[in-house]
């Protein structure tokens, strides 16, 4: 077999809608909205810098609803670039730019492959010598919902022995968080007898399988507190015998973040205060190069909770922070290195010795022990939210919001309700809060 390189990359958005952070000055604003692109030319100049054969690209490059004028025009730059240097790319259309969506009309690209609503396969040839190295095959969404799984329509070319790479923009094995368009299941994929299947729509990036390869990259930047972590592509590299070498590489300009802040300990305020700090200019040196967004989770128990509990501690916090990091970006003429506070989260509690309450022989002591086997056992936690919410899902809206969650906010929900009942059955709750019984 010939050896060659790719880079697999999908849900580029380019141009779309940050979410869920507030307050920006507008330089800090302009830098948000610019970042998708600055994303993609770190995508161009690492496909160049590694010298790959050709890129794929898995769906979403656009989204319809926000597909301005501007992201099409730098990504066909963006494509044109490829080509001057001899990269093929090979593309499909996803849910949020379908094909029948609204897009500049541009001359046809020798080097750039645009798969239609039917399933099709294509040669792609290595970039120097222009050898064969592998069949690529893939299938746009005609429409933004493709309900039918159309894995079933991928077939191994039989007469050729090159390796072959299925791209396909769907939901595999039913992750809640995402819509199940093409919804399929890994022996769907796997009974093709493609060798890699390049995925795209699952904004987590996540290797499913390994024989075949079944690869979700992400998305290349991150657009709310719900994605976090490093996002970016995956660069193949297919050997001799077959055997493929994976290598992620980041492309994000602004990193979204988790942070969790202990209180245990804090005296006051300004203890709080100064640890925040600390912790922001720990993530700043830690990310020069990149803005990053974070959210501050309050955990452990102490005399600061009730200050915390009102909110108005917080948010003042909050506030000046927010004042502190619109100052900065003015002073610099730039935000990376920045640190935005997204919001604070509140799962921290009063001063209870939870390891007594444990050991107790009552109800309280009993719903804990519960707790704790349910952090501990994923089937009963699942059985927990499912009679917790079942009554929300004849919503389509509350069923779609609750959909979306991750395991972190579900995990969230049971610590506060935890809290709560802690609080009501150890008899802190009724603290200044009961009626008078006059």
């Amino acid at each position: 077999m010939v050896p060659f390189k790719f880079i697999h990359t999908a849900d580029l958005h380019l141009d779309s809608q940050f979410k869920g952070i507030s307050g920006l000055s507008e330089g800090i604003r302009s830098f948000l909205r610019e970042s998708t692109f600055a994303a993609l030319e770190q995508l161009i100049r690492l496909a160049i810098s590694r010298q790959v054969d050709f890129i794929v690209i898995s769906g979403d490059v656009y989204d319809a609803k926000d597909s301005s004028l501007q992201a099409q025009l730098r990504f066909h730059e963006a494509l044109d670039r490829l080509g001057d240097h001899g990269i093929g790319v090979y593309i499909i259309h996803g849910n949020h730019d379908p094909l029948d969506s609204p897009r500049m009309t541009t001359a046809k690209k020798e080097h750039v492959h645009v798969f239609g609503p039917e399933f099709e396969r294509v040669t792609a040839f290595r970039r120097q010598d222009h050898r064969p190295v592998a069949v690529i095959g893939g299938i746009s969404y005609p429409t933004a919902k493709v309900m039918d799984n159309t894995s079933l329509r991928f077939r191994r070319d039989k007469d050729q022995s090159l390796f072959h790479i299925a791209l396909l923009h769907a939901n595999v094995d039913g992750d809640p968080a995402h819509e199940t368009y093409s919804p399929c299941t890994r022996q769907d994929l796997t009974e093709t007898g493609y060798d890699y299947w390049a995925l795209g729509h699952i904004h987590k990036r996540q290797i499913m399988q390994e024989s075949p390869y079944i690869v979700y990259p992400g998305n290349i930047q991150g657009r709310s507190i719900r994605e976090t972590g490093a996002k970016g592509c995956y660069v193949v590299e297919v050997d001799e015998a077959g055997t493929v070498h994976m290598r992620f590489h980041e492309l994000d300009a602004v990193r979204w973040c988790h942070e969790t802040l202990p209180i245990d300990g804090l005296a006051g305020e300004e203890a709080f205060q100064q640890q925040v700090e600390d912790r922001l200019q720990s993530i700043g040196s830690d990310s020069p190069d990149r803005m990053s967004v974070v959210r501050f989770v309050l955990t452990g128990r102490g005399p600061l909770h009730e200050k915390l509990e009102d909110g108005r501690a917080a948010e003042d916090l909050l506030h000046e922070l927010h004042r502190k990091a619109i100052r900065i970006a003015a002073e610099t003429g730039g935000c990376e290195g920045l640190v935005w506070v997204e919001s604070f989260e509140i799962r921290s509690g009063p001063w209870l010795d939870r390891e007594a309450l444990l050991q107790e022989n009552s109800f309280l002591g009993e719903l804990l022990r519960y707790g704790r086997q349910a952090r501990e056992e994923k089937s009963i936690r699942d059985d927990i939210y499912r009679r917790a919410l079942d009554p929300l899902m004849t919503s389509r809206e509350l069923r779609k919001l609750l959909n979306e969650t991750d395991d972190e906010e579900q995990a969230g929900w049971l610590d506060r309700a935890e809290e709560l009942a802690m609080l009501l059955l150890s008899g802190h709750g009724e603290e200044g809060g009961g009626p008078n019984e006059d």
